[in-house]
């Protein structure tokens, strides 16, 4: 499915930062993205997570700018619904109905459509998925990974252009983990991953490394992971104590 409600322009920082209680959590970044398919890597704390929802709009700038498809996303949150998705780590930090269908349709009728028909539509993509009879289920019966694809689900009811997934294979088994990947591959939007793993990097258009809240690096896998490898294993060897 694509984003028909929207044409996909691309994703603008310029000088953009986040700041909590006088602390720096990222910035000033300046970035353009318009590759379809970008991974986004760093240490634990390096700022990852806290730049997908200045993106998402779901946190302002303290400065700078942000523009996804020339709208403000913290200004115009109604604009971004048909243009921009996110999937957290924590499916459970997202779902909001007690009922599989019901979550689906929510997203259909934050864009106006109405009840019946919007139940309607999520009855008829869980069908087309194999998975009609997840309906009436509680999201508590679902599985980790269950939920998570059906966090994907409701994302894609609304067909954003742009999808920001935070570590979305976090968690997972393996045949999960695997199978939500090929799902992923098969989407027509641009994917904005944050991800701990090279090996998922290696395969994007585009790497960025962040650092302390800072593009460490910003390029090709080939030209972004070895020194980021480099840096993490220096990382992990500690301080030399030996004669």
């Amino acid at each position: 499915m694509t984003g028909t409600g929207a044409v996909s322009h691309g994703i603008d920082l310029t000088g953009a930062e986040v700041s909590l209680l006088g602390k720096r959590l990222l910035g000033p970044v300046t970035l353009n993205i318009s590759e379809r398919r970008v991974g986004i890597i760093g240490r634990n704390g390096s700022g990852k997570s806290t730049l997908l929802r200045l993106i998402a709009g779901l946190v302002a700038p303290s400065a700078g700018q942000v523009r996804v498809d020339g709208i403000d996303p913290s200004g115009d949150r109604k604009g971004l619904i048909a243009r921009l998705g996110i999937l957290f780590q924590n499916p459970d930090h997202q779902i909001i109905f007690p009922i599989v269908e019901e979550e689906l349709a929510f997203g259909l009728r934050q864009m106006g459509l109405g009840k019946v028909e919007a139940l309607a539509q999520a009855k008829a993509r869980l069908v087309a998925e194999g998975r009609g009879h997840w309906a009436g289920r509680p999201v508590s019966s679902l599985s980790q990974g269950q939920r998570q694809y059906l966090c994907l689900l409701a994302v894609l009811m609304m067909e954003p252009a742009t999808l920001l997934l935070d570590e979305p294979f976090s968690g997972l088994d393996i045949p999960t983990a695997r199978g939500l990947a090929a799902h992923l591959a098969r989407l027509s939007q641009r994917l904005l991953v944050v991800t701990h793993d090279p090996l998922v990097a290696q395969a994007y258009d585009r790497v960025i490394w962040l650092e302390g809240g800072l593009v460490k690096g910003d390029g090709t896998p080939d030209a972004v992971l070895p020194a980021y490898l480099t840096a993490m294993e220096a990382a992990d060897a500690g301080p030399d104590f030996g004669a």
